[in-house]
């Protein structure tokens, strides 16, 4: 028996590739499915059945291309409707795979369908749990994603939830390893613990949803402080239940190169997002007009998912030479398949070819220490609102970048602001954004609050005042 976590950080998912005896099960793929592939011949065994833990909202799993690849069976918990051919198996239905032996165990509330696959060993003995988004390390899955499909409450999802978790995985031995879907970073949870791989056991002790007195407080526990999901997960959850385009179709189409002038032509015909995922500091000083920066050096796909929000949308790549493949597989990864190709020769190429470039007003900590007026200036600060929270320049506007489609609205296009995150990567996202829509009145802070910490004497508040509406 060989068990592999094949964790993927910038989305901070876990899928799973278990051996034994010449056959092969994987858990909850990613999109890209060649790497199992490879894997399976290098290993010369056969992929029997695939595994998903549930329909997930933020990623497009490999299943369906896997299968037609392979032939491997997929495998759902109950009440799993699949648009494809599909198993939607029984609670504590097994599956045996080489010498081993895998058990449904059906655990509702994250979603409907979301099951934890019990791995039992050669002698019988309960070895593993694949827990989906059912338990994490730390937390358990969202009660609030699977409302409107349910036609529940999240109260109610979570008190199914609750008993899912009391009565099928708290009974198991302590020693039983727990194997999660995500870890820190996802927003699938929202306490989750930096280790991707633990002991039941340690998860009853330190796990806070599984240390509620009863049921009302555990519903009130996983409730509090949820954010809203980003908007892509629905379309996400609708390409894992219907099916997609082939990968190999999509990556043949994000890799078209493009000359400087068919990129512009293509731009201006299709109305696509120019997306260059450069770093902040290399973008702000050259970029193509209206595109978006989202650096792959950070929670790319993430991002692009909460701010783009349409997976349908045309895209268009801007990146460093050799990054595109990395891009398309990214944006594939959280359901953008709409990929028509990539500026061949990057940002270079384009002023060659004598066309216009756009710069992002970029200035230093200490120069804006030089700039800024304490309460008389505007300063927006996009972190998150526990970031803010934890501590923030006296008398900054929380405003959280996840938030920017609702709040670039209240913007005074005639009143300058300065405006940070935490290092410079979100705040040149938002930067670009703000200038694409034809904002021009700002100054973006390089380094963000760590170094307008470290570098300056600005007045540092940790505690949250009431701050005026913008």
């Amino acid at each position: 028996m060989n068990i592999e976590q094949i964790y993927t950080g910038c989305l901070a998912q876990g899928a799973y590739y278990v051996t034994s005896n010449g056959e092969a099960f994987i858990v909850d793929p990613l999109r890209e499915v060649q790497p199992y592939l490879d894997r399976l011949a290098k290993d010369n065994v056969q992929l029997k059945y695939i595994f998903e833990t549930h329909f997930h909202a933020d990623f497009v799993s490999g299943h369906v291309d896997l299968s037609k690849k392979t032939g491997a069976k997929i495998v759902y918990g109950p009440n799993a409707a699949c648009e494809f051919d599909c198993i939607s198996a029984k609670d504590n239905e097994e599956f045996k795979i080489g010498d081993l032996t895998l058990k449904v165990l059906h655990t509702p509330g994250h979603t409907m369908e979301s099951s934890t696959f019990l791995l039992k060993d050669p002698n019988g003995k309960d070895h593993a749990i694949f827990s989906g988004d059912t338990l994490f390390l730390g937390d358990v899955g969202r009660p609030d994603l699977a409302q409107k499909a349910a036609n529940l409450t999240q109260d109610e999802l979570a008190g199914m939830l609750y008993e899912s978790l009391m009565n099928k995985i708290m009974p198991l031995a302590d020693e039983v390893i727990v194997y999660p879907a995500h870890g820190a970073g996802s927003a699938c949870g929202k306490n989750m613990m930096k280790e991707t791989v633990d002991t039941l056991g340690n998860q009853k002790k330190v796990n806070y949803a599984l240390n509620q007195p009863n049921k009302e407080a555990f519903i009130k526990e996983v409730t509090d402080g949820l954010l809203a999901p980003p908007a892509y997960f629905g379309m996400n959850v609708a390409m894992n239940k219907k099916g997609y385009e082939s990968f190999d179709t999509v990556m043949s189409n994000g890799m078209r190169a493009l000359s400087p002038a068919e990129f512009e032509v293509a731009a201006e015909q299709t109305g696509a997002i120019i997306l260059d995922t450069r770093d902040a500091d290399v973008f702000a000083k050259d970029f193509v007009p209206q595109a978006i920066n989202i650096g792959l050096n950070g929670d790319f796909a993430p991002w692009v998912g909460a701010l783009i929000v349409d997976v349908m949308q045309p895209i268009l790549l801007v990146t460093e030479d050799g990054k595109e493949q990395d891009a398309v597989t990214r944006l594939a990864r959280v359901g953008f398949d709409n990929q028509i190709g990539f500026l061949t020769g990057g940002i270079a190429a384009w002023k060659a070819a004598g066309k216009e470039t756009d710069q992002v007003l970029r200035i230093s900590p200490e120069q804006f220490e030089s700039q800024v007026k304490i309460g008389e200036s505007k300063v927006i600060d996009i972190r998150k609102e526990s970031e803010y929270a934890a501590s923030h320049i006296n008398e900054a506007y929380s405003k959280p970048l996840a938030y920017l489609n609702d709040w670039i609205k209240d913007i005074n296009p005639n009143e300058h602001f300065f405006m940070h995150c935490a290092g410079g990567y979100r705040s040149m996202i938002a930067a670009s954004m703000l200038q694409a829509r034809g904002y021009r009145n700002f100054s973006e802070i390089s380094g963000g609050f760590n170094q307008i910490s470290k570098s300056t004497k600005l007045p540092i508040s940790d505690f949250i005042c009431q701050t005026k509406v913008m």
